[in-house]
């Protein structure tokens, strides 16, 4: 038997504060009915100073931890995806390891954007898989409400904070057998301009805010997502028919309906959380797994499609027999 990523554990956390488009409208020149319509999004929560990408992330990671039986011992590495770090370095990752006192193993974040969780994962299943480690915290966590640009209001309204982990174990296993099955990851960095961050830590002239040209980035999302999605199943000897969940990046709601659709799943086989969190980023998959799988929406056995497109540009998808 060849050694397998089981997903052992889910959780997630959402900042206290909650802003709906109400709200929004207040400062934003916009309105409720003007952000549902494009988006699906009622609400999103944003954090308050003590809720940085460190503690929230510390926070989904005890979570998935206590749904997983396990413990800090349990824990030899944590990949934490990030596009807003608490600092430049040290990594939030050793961040949450020292909150969680994990005191062996190693840590690190990774950047990829929206698609940072499923890069993430891909990594922490290579390593299992090739025995460097036995217990893994994936991690996705954002604080995009810092860098949005509040002028902005095709941009400023999509976005929220949280974040979402999973724990792996080592397993062993084959063929249909529980855990990860695969994962699929790719970049094209020619469309790096059409979502991007206008500024970082050595460039101080900059202000660091994002910007989006949203019809481009939509109509690469629908086209990579799809391209993914049937690379995964090829993979696996797979048809449409036998996804159990689609588990999406909670970016928009008409690219989620249009996912769900190319897979033939009624509507109740897709995990939605956008009209409530928003867009998360890294953290929006596995906040969305974890709910899914905590009010018994997915169960085990089940096979769980992930998917995720984010600024690079980068995308991936990911197939979990939970």
């Amino acid at each position: 038997m060849s050694a397998r990523s089981i997903l052992s554990g889910v959780g997630g956390y959402l900042p206290e504060r909650v802003v709906s488009n109400e709200e929004l409208a207040r400062t934003v020149d916009t309105s409720d009915a003007w952000i549902q319509e494009r988006t699906g999004i009622r609400q999103r929560h944003f954090a308050g100073p003590h809720e940085t990408a460190a503690f929230m992330g510390a926070a989904a990671a005890r979570a998935a931890l206590a749904h997983a039986g396990a413990t800090a011992d349990d824990v030899d590495a944590i990949i934490l995806a990030t596009s807003t770090p608490d600092q430049a370095f040290p990594a939030t990752a050793v961040r949450v390891q020292a909150a969680l006192g994990v005191k062996r193993g190693f840590g690190f974040d990774l950047s990829a954007a929206c698609s940072g969780f499923i890069y993430a994962l891909s990594v922490a299943d290579g390593m299992i898989r090739a025995g460097q480690a036995t217990g893994v915290l994936v991690i996705g966590s954002e604080v995009y409400s810092r860098i949005l640009n509040w002028q902005d209001r095709g941009t400023c309204v999509l976005f929220g904070d949280g974040a979402g982990a999973v724990f792996l174990r080592a397993g062993e296993g084959s063929g249909q057998d529980r855990g990860i099955l695969s994962t699929h990851i790719h970049a094209k960095g020619t469309l790096g301009d059409i979502l991007y961050v206008d500024g970082a830590v050595g460039q101080p002239d900059k202000p660091g805010h994002l910007v989006m040209h949203g019809k481009e980035v939509f109509r690469h999302a629908v086209l990579h997502l799809s391209e993914a999605v049937e690379e995964a199943l090829a993979a696996n000897n797979l048809n449409h028919g036998d996804i159990d969940w689609l588990v999406p990046h909670q970016a928009n709601r008409r690219i989620i309906d249009a996912m769900g659709k190319r897979l033939n799943l009624p509507a109740d086989r897709v995990v939605v959380t956008v009209d409530r969190h928003a867009n998360t980023s890294a953290a929006s998959v596995p906040l969305a797994l974890a709910e899914a799988c905590q009010d018994g929406r997915v169960k085990p056995g089940q096979l769980v499609l992930l998917e995720a497109l984010g600024g690079g540009l980068t995308w991936g998808s990911a197939l979990v027999r939970m």
